[in-house]
């Protein structure tokens, strides 16, 4: 299995793969407040990833924020995954919140995994089988182990050197209303702007009809860096499909500021 993305048509295929886990990455709610068709339905045998709380630590004020590997290690092995699980997640708006998913794996060193492309409505389009999300499933402990890539997440204070010493090319991935200060920021107590010095790619840019441009039309859009890139958006969420993106374009120096403007926009200068 590759490290990127499956089709719709892949998947129904290969559901009876060996050690094969669909993931559910689907959040309740999102700050862009776009609701899903399907919130009470999964794929057949999906297994939610709870993004929210089992897989964001609880102790960090900001959302979404990464968890410690052991907490990451011991969620991971409740819902059965094991080191030689077969991974495909998808999300019930298409693509939004499973990309997340997949960088958390790649972060925690496992890269067996790939993101539906066009997630749940695509297969939903295509007439495949779902069935009603039930409650409190219990799954044998998988065997799950952390092999934790710390170069893959920034924090603030790199941020801050890099606008400095500008190793790194810095890529907003929110809309460009937001990325411009024209709109105001939904969460309360934030500025409106972006970290200076950012390249704006908003993450919209990069998809069509909820799925990813071929890679031929994303070179056009993903701008070519010999830097590394350090990519951020609101809370660490749609950051991640522009970093798949690039995965998709073989381009895999990329990491996440995993504060991102929920941490950025606090500050008095940005």
């Amino acid at each position: 299995m590759t490290s990127t993305i499956v089709s719709v048509e892949w998947l129904y295929k290969n559901l009876d793969l060996p050690n094969l886990i669909i993931l559910d990455a689907s959040l309740k709610e999102n700050q862009a407040k776009t609701l899903s068709d399907f919130e009470n339905l999964r794929i057949p045998n999906a297994r939610f990833f709870d993004l929210k709380t089992a897989f964001s630590d609880q102790n960090n004020p900001l959302p979404n924020s990464i968890p410690s590997p052991s907490q990451f290690e011991d969620e991971a092995r409740k819902i059965g995954i094991s080191k030689k699980s077969f991974l495909v997640v998808y999300d019930n708006l298409g693509i939004y919140s499973s990309p997340r998913a997949w960088w958390i794996f790649q972060v925690m060193g496992f890269t067996n995994i790939a993101v539906l492309d066009g997630g749940l409505p695509k297969w939903i389009k295509h007439n495949y089988p779902v069935e009603n999300i039930p409650e409190n499933e219990i799954y044998n402990l998988g065997d799950f182990k952390v092999d934790f890539q710390k170069e893959l997440v920034k924090t603030k204070h790199q941020v801050e050197r890099n606008i400095i010493d500008q190793k790194y090319l810095i890529v907003d991935a929110r809309i460009e209303n937001r990325y411009n200060g024209i709109v105001k920021e939904t969460r309360a107590g934030l500025q409106s702007g972006h970290i200076s010095k950012a390249l704006n790619i908003p993450y919209t840019s990069v998809l069509h009809n909820n799925t990813f441009l071929q890679p031929e039309e994303l070179k056009t859009v993903l701008k070519p860096s010999s830097q590394p890139i350090i990519v951020y958006c609101g809370s660490g969420v749609t950051a991640c499909i522009i970093v798949l993106a690039y995965a998709l374009i073989e381009s895999d120096n990329c990491s996440v500021y995993d504060g991102s403007w929920a941490e950025w926009g606090l500050k008095k200068n940005i």
